[in-house]
């Protein structure tokens, strides 16, 4: 007699002989339960990847108005509304018919080759480096910085952040 209290020649109805534990049958339940663990667990870490790949940042979407002005030698930007630009992240081109300054205004700034006076505005290195909805920002270009600025010139204006391109901008410097 066994020791579960049946005889070693039994058998059950299907022919086969009776246990005390059906491990046979919990093997593969596990192996299931183990392998959709596994592909939980993958799956998180590839999700938590792929978002932390596409942090770079949403850029800001923002209206600006451009003017210049020859007699004064000025360009002044104008934040017309959107969201709020933080000026330390980003990158100002200045174009006069075509030509990049040889200077580019480094926003911000208090002095710098190129131009004259301190930028006005969050331009202004010792401003509030948030660029807002109806704030200005002025920059004087200094004599000795070419191509000059002349009235009826074509003024094209680019704002960069984080490598994205916010706006270009173009107006007749009066």
């Amino acid at each position: 007699m066994e020791p579960n209290g049946q005889s070693s020649g039994e058998r059950t109805s299907n022919g086969r002989k009776p246990t005390d534990c059906p491990a046979r049958a919990l093997s593969p339940l596990i192996g299931i339960l183990v392998m959709i663990a596994v592909t939980v667990v993958l799956a998180a870490i590839l999700t938590v990847g792929a978002s932390a790949l596409g942090t770079g940042g949403t850029p800001p979407t923002a209206g600006f108005d451009l003017s210049a002005d020859a007699a004064d030698s000025t360009i002044e930007l104008e934040h017309a509304g959107g969201d709020a630009v933080d000026v330390r992240e980003l990158a100002v081109r200045v174009e006069i018919d075509g030509v990049a300054l040889e200077n580019q205004p480094p926003v911000p700034f208090v002095g710098a080759e190129g131009f004259d006076e301190t930028p006005t505005g969050p331009f202004n290195a010792r401003s509030e480096p948030i660029w807002r909805a109806g704030e200005s920002a002025r920059v004087d270009l200094a004599s000795t910085n070419d191509p000059r600025l002349r009235a009826g010139a074509t003024v094209t204006v680019t704002l960069v952040t984080d490598d994205h391109r916010i706006a270009t901008l173009e107006t007749t410097a009066r």
